[in-house]
């Protein structure tokens, strides 16, 4: 039985701006019906890739693929794709309804038929008794909700979204993101979407692309990506986390014991490829660390005595920087409902073997 065709691929894509290469041979296939996030910070080529898949930027070599057919070189309004960009782009002297229908109306749908299909994605976005207003009497959420009912109104192969909810408040933004997601396991449309922000990808998205410098670093599940980073990069951008640097002293019981520079050890789940004196980066996420009071505790590995030199509570956690007996200093958050520890307090961290992250030689030696 053979596969079927993906609903997007880019080949090979590469495009420059003089001298800067904005985008460097990157190819990614996107799944029908996939929520797809290209994420990365300012500059990494994500806003380009997408804009080469709209139309909106000629690519300088590489190819766009929408369901089998190469539209690389097909103009803007043929390529049968909804975008929706982080300004709305609403027409203003347009009633909710007729923004909806632009493009519906361009596309020669009959009167009879368009009507029935404004009302309905009126009603997906639950703004079916706002169709007669403006969108200066509507807000911010209201007016990102009629550009997806517009981009949606003429059922596009692939709905692209450049950053939709960054000119939206922190509250909103939240809202927005659980009505997008329902809209689109409703929906079943295929969605790539981007974003710099990285709690935003990890909710909303079936597989996340994180770039860096025009290229791909990691292509996978969100829960991927944030467990087992592929590149030290991928491990600093998604999250939090302290990072050590040391080489591979063995294996124990417990795991593979890694020889922290400065002679703190560390020990994590061992994974196939690790020879001894093997340089490694050890990265730890500030929420996989446990901190509570002193006390003598079971005999564990990497549970360490510590000094609280640094107290911040920020709602559904307490930031703490701790001090460990050599000076070496790490970030920890602790949930928010656990009573703090003063600053200048003894304590004690703990984490287990596999919250630790190994990652040799600039790539993913093993992670949990």
């Amino acid at each position: 039985m053979s596969r079927a065709l993906p609903a997007l691929s880019v080949r090979r894509l590469r495009k420059s701006f003089g001298a800067v290469v904005a985008v460097d041979d990157v190819s990614l296939d996107v799944e029908r019906g996939e929520f797809l996030s290209l994420l990365g910070p300012s500059g990494c080529g994500k806003s380009t890739v997408l804009r080469m898949v709209a139309g909106l930027v000629v690519p300088d070599a590489g190819q766009v693929v929408l369901a089998g057919e190469d539209i690389t070189g097909v103009a803007v309004h043929r390529r049968n794709l909804g975008l929706v960009f982080q300004s709305y782009a609403l027409f203003p002297h347009m009633t909710v309804a007729d923004n909806v229908a632009f493009g519906l109306r361009r596309r020669g749908v009959a009167e009879a038929e368009l009507r029935p299909r404004v009302d309905r994605m009126l009603e997906l976005v639950r703004l079916g008794a706002l169709g007669a207003r403006y969108p200066r009497e509507l807000s911010g959420g209201q007016q990102q909700r009629v550009a997806l009912a517009r981009a949606l109104a003429t059922e596009p192969g692939v709905l692209l979204l450049d950053e939709p909810l960054s000119n939206l408040d922190a509250l909103l933004r939240d809202e927005m993101r659980v009505e997008l997601k329902r809209l689109q396991e409703r929906l079943g449309t295929t969605m790539i979407f981007v974003t710099h922000d990285q709690a935003e990808a990890l909710i909303l998205s079936d597989r996340v692309v994180v770039m860096q410098s025009g290229r791909i670093e990691q292509v996978g599940r969100p829960e991927e990506v944030y467990r087992r980073p592929a590149t030290p990069f991928v491990a600093r951008f998604l999250g939090r986390a302290n990072f050590l640097s040391g080489s591979i002293a063995g294996m124990s019981d417990a795991g593979v014991v890694v020889a922290i520079d400065g002679g703190l050890s560390v020990v994590a789940v061992a994974h196939p490829g690790l020879a001894p004196g093997q340089r490694v980066a050890v990265a730890i996420r500030q929420e996989h660390i446990r901190i509570e009071g002193p006390g003598a505790g079971p005999e564990r590995v990497n549970r360490f005595p510590v000094t609280v030199v640094f107290h911040a509570f920020a709602g559904q956690a307490h930031h703490y920087v701790v001090q460990l007996a050599d000076g070496r200093e790490l970030e920890v958050a602790a949930p928010g409902a656990v009573l703090p520890l003063a600053r200048g307090a003894a304590a004690v961290i703990e984490w287990g073997p596999d919250d630790v992250v190994l990652l040799a030689d600039g790539g993913a030696a093993g992670a949990r």
